[in-house]
């Protein structure tokens, strides 16, 4: 119940209302059991959504991406063309990173072809995109329940109208409907639970991306500079051995 009130918050359509000025009591957690089993495993989806879009705000940090300790570790290196040096930082647990891992992948690479640091600029390239989508794989979470959620709550509105119109199928005479009642709140409170759900987990859906994508357009201007210094380095090498 808190992870539904802090993801999607609790609508209005669902709160107290006033009838014949009386204040009606019926509380959130009736409205959920009213929704039945499909409405339980909605709430439980909005834990699982709140729960990956927590985890991946903590993920998607700068900080974490790319730390400014493994960048003053890396320049010197690239500066001084140790470049294996360098390799084997990126590859050390405690700088673990998007930026290691870009940056190193492309330096092995480089150091097994042929064509040497000529390949660098293709290397970034190629594992850059690695990471990237590595990167968006994480979100998907967010966007299937974003997506599941709403489809959950149709379902429970055709099972609560297909309850109603059994119940007038088998009534005696016309049903009351006290006796309808039940089916018609399950069939539209599991779309409202679907809803509530899903429209906050596409929003953030959209932001954990755009996040990614800005941190990454940012990270990728560190690797360029880091791309340069190892070429001019390389190039110095190269000119003091002729």
């Amino acid at each position: 119940m808190i992870a539904l009130q802090l993801f999607g918050g609790v609508p209005r359509v669902l709160r107290p209302l006033q009838v014949d000025g009386v204040e009606s009591s019926r509380s959130l957690l009736e409205y959920v059991r009213a929704g039945g089993e499909i409405g339980v495993i909605i709430i439980l989806l909005s834990v699982v959504a709140l729960s990956l879009t927590v985890a991946q705000l903590y993920l998607v940090r700068r900080s974490r991406l790319a730390p400014q300790r493994t960048i003053q570790a890396l320049q010197p290196l690239v500066q001084a063309g140790d470049l294996d040096g360098a390799a084997q930082l990126c590859a050390l647990p405690d700088h673990q990173s998007f930026l290691s891992r870009v940056f190193g992948s492309a330096l092995v690479r480089c150091r097994r072809s042929p064509f040497g640091m000529l390949e660098l600029r293709g290397a970034l390239e190629e594992s850059g995109q690695l990471e990237v989508a590595r990167l968006y794989r994480l979100t998907d979470g967010i966007g299937l329940i974003a997506s599941v959620a709403p489809m959950l709550g149709l379902l429970g509105t055709v099972i609560g109208m297909v309850g109603a119109f059994d119940t007038i199928t088998l009534a005696d005479g016309p049903a009351r409907p006290d006796q309808l009642a039940g089916n018609i709140s399950k069939a539209l409170i599991t779309t409202v639970l679907g809803l509530i759900v899903a429209i906050p987990a596409t929003a953030a859906h959209t932001f954990v991306r755009n996040r990614i994508d800005s941190l990454t357009a940012e990270i990728g201007e560190v690797v360029e500079e880091l791309a340069s210094l190892a070429e001019a380095a390389t190039r110095g090498s190269e000119e003091r051995s002729a």
